[in-house]
């Protein structure tokens, strides 16, 4: 039995008839990617496309680059068919006169094709980073981190102890393409120390070189949690 999260702009309108025949989890939410935000775990997410495949297509391609971590499946009508394409993203899709046979075996497969994640977090020195969701806390409490902060601090962290130059973060954190100066990575750094508090030490500068993690010597070097 599955837990499955269906996206839909339809009211009082069952998108997947056959879903009432199986013992699966079922609940509707807007067809909005912000609804997601509040949404229940689930172990598969359908996108209801039988009455708009432009909307349906944005919607499935957004859900896609924001990292969706569960199958993403489609429901269509039959003449739908045609207007389905590997750019939408979608693990499968499901014509919504599919019988119950059918839905079940394709909502089964869709979902055991999906290894479990590897837990990858790290914690280090009162921090704990979160790859999978992009957030961290420090001694409990999270950290309103920007992207490039986030991803400042989870490079240091995997490196511990190890000294970087600004270019070399310029280039591992912001990119080979990034045209911006050095100065940058100092902004960020200020503003990484600022929402650690107590801990800013943990951003250590080498002066004339460059910044690096530093482990206190009570913890053990950052590692993936498992």
């Amino acid at each position: 039995m599955a837990q499955l999260l269906i996206l839909t702009s339809a009211v009082n309108n069952e998108v997947l008839p056959a879903l009432a025949l199986l013992s699966h989890r079922v609940r509707l939410i807007p067809a909005d990617p912000q609804q997601l935000i509040t949404a229940p775990d689930s172990d598969a997410v359908i996108v209801d496309a039988r009455t708009n495949l432009a909307s349906a297509k944005a919607l499935c391609q957004i859900l896609r680059t924001t990292g969706i971590s569960v199958p993403l499946l489609l429901v269509l009508t039959e003449g739908g068919l045609s207007g389905v394409s590997p750019d939408w993203g979608v693990d499968d899709v499901i014509v919504e006169s599919a019988g119950p046979a059918e839905v079940d075996a394709r909502i089964r497969l869709a979902v055991g094709r999906i290894a479990p994640e590897v837990n990858t977090r790290i914690q280090t020195s009162g921090v704990i980073i979160d790859e999978a969701s992009y957030s961290a806390k420090v001694r409990g409490k999270p950290l309103d981190l920007t992207f490039k902060e986030f991803e400042l601090l989870r490079f240091l962290a995997t490196h511990p102890s190890r000294v970087f130059t600004r270019e070399q973060l310029l280039s591992e954190v912001w990119g080979y393409d990034y045209f911006g100066g050095t100065r940058t990575v100092d902004v960020h750094v200020r503003r990484l120390r600022a929402k650690l508090g107590d801990l800013e030490s943990l951003i250590g500068t080498v002066r004339n070189v460059g910044y690096r993690f530093n482990v206190h010597e009570d913890e053990e070097p950052a590692g993936l949690g498992r």
